[in-house]
């Protein structure tokens, strides 16, 4: 039982001084503002659409209230079912700088949203493409500083703000982004780990990837170099393989957090939370069991096993096993509750963040058994493998 609170205690430790990195030099979108003129490079705002008729509105309204004097607005219906089509008619019927793409078949050899990303990157004429997902919306000041940032990289990208409502958005969707602000260091995705020896560095660097498809900006130069889309036809995650390919071809990725500019409500109910996850959790660790089992046990281990300790040693009077669960725990929760004061989340859920884990230990059952069962994972009225 002390091992698995060494374990625990030890691993918190590592991921605090990561998290501690990050809370510095996860920056949010500079300040700056750009000049209202007319040299300034055209932007040009992809909108990749399917059944999105219940946020496409808010989505489109948003991005066509830029304070920037250059852009266009381009959004693909991918052959919706629900009605976005025609809203989208509707709203390019009546503003100028909307552009509305009905989306062609899908080629059996590309999945849905690496299709509609790719039309939209042929129709648009910007000299900086900018691809937001139908749920996002941005204020009104995010995409001139979008652009202050790519003055001196290849290519950003923005986690949002995530918005949360209901009591399962609050314990899951936090953990997304606790993974990625405890286990990867947000400063070795733009610049190259220099503590690596030289003859590693080219090798290693696609390891420290990343990106949210949710916001993400090219130059159009890096965007053709890497071959856009096109490069990443077939993948679940495109957004980490676009950033592979981005570090692979030698080009510069800088992340950001987009709290108070970049707005994103992912799902609107548990059962799309579930499935939404459910496409992508296992695709994540590479379809690789062993990994995906091993990171399991260490969670189980890390952030579920210290409560059971403090009560076991609460009930037999043992000091020992007080302190370092007690130790595991406040770390957990200061861990937690520093990101959820990053991005505006209530305090509440740092207590619950073992709920959040366990939650995802059902899903990873499901992923598993939909993998070795050959189950075939749909979203959106498609089949994704």
């Amino acid at each position: 039982m002390m091992i698995l609170l060494y374990i625990s205690v030890c691993f918190l430790i590592y991921t605090s001084f990561i998290l501690g990195m990050n809370l510095i030099d996860f920056k949010g979108l500079k300040n700056t503002i750009v000049p209202d003129s007319s040299e300034k490079p055209k932007v040009s705002i992809c909108i990749p659409a399917r059944n999105e008729a219940s946020v496409i509105e808010r989505c489109v309204t948003s991005a066509l209230k830029q304070n920037y004097p250059n852009f266009e607005v381009l959004v693909l219906d991918d052959q919706s079912t629900d009605g976005t089509g025609e809203i989208l008619a509707e709203l390019s019927g009546i503003i100028n700088n909307l552009i509305h793409i009905k989306g062609k078949e899908k080629p059996n050899d590309w999945l849905g949203k690496p299709w509609a990303c790719h039309q939209l990157s042929e129709a648009a004429s910007g000299e900086i493409l900018i691809f937001i997902d139908a749920d996002v919306w941005l204020d009104a000041d995010a995409i001139p500083k979008a652009v202050s940032e790519l003055s001196d990289v290849d290519a950003i990208t923005v986690w949002p703000e995530q918005i949360l409502d209901s009591f399962w958005e609050k314990q899951v969707i936090p953990l997304i982004y606790f993974a990625l602000y405890t286990l990867l260091p947000a400063r070795y995705v733009e610049k190259e780990p220099k503590w690596l020896p030289a003859f590693l560095r080219n090798k290693l660097a696609p390891k420290f990837a990343a990106a949210c498809g949710q916001f993400i900006a090219f130059n159009k130069n890096a965007y053709s170099k890497i071959n856009g889309h096109e490069s990443v036809k077939d993948q679940i995650i495109e957004d980490v393989e676009l950033a592979k390919n981005i570090k692979k071809s030698g080009l510069v990725l800088k992340m950001l957090q987009g709290v108070d500019l970049v707005y994103c409500k992912m799902y609107a109910s548990n059962n799309e939370l579930w499935n939404g996850l459910r496409k992508n959790f296992f695709v994540g660790f590479g379809k690789n069991t062993v990994f995906f089992l091993l990171m399991s046990i260490l969670h189980l281990i890390v952030f579920v096993a210290p409560f059971f300790t403090f009560f076991y040693g609460f009930q037999t009077n043992s000091v020992e096993l007080l302190i370092w669960s007690s130790t595991a725990l406040i770390l957990i929760f200061l861990q937690r509750a520093s990101l959820n004061y990053c991005f505006k989340w209530d305090i509440y859920s740092s207590f619950t963040h073992a709920v959040g884990v366990l939650w995802f230990q059902a899903l990873g059952i499901q992923c598993l058994t939909d993998h070795y069962a050959k189950k075939p994972v749909r979203w959106k009225g498609r089949k994704l493998n």
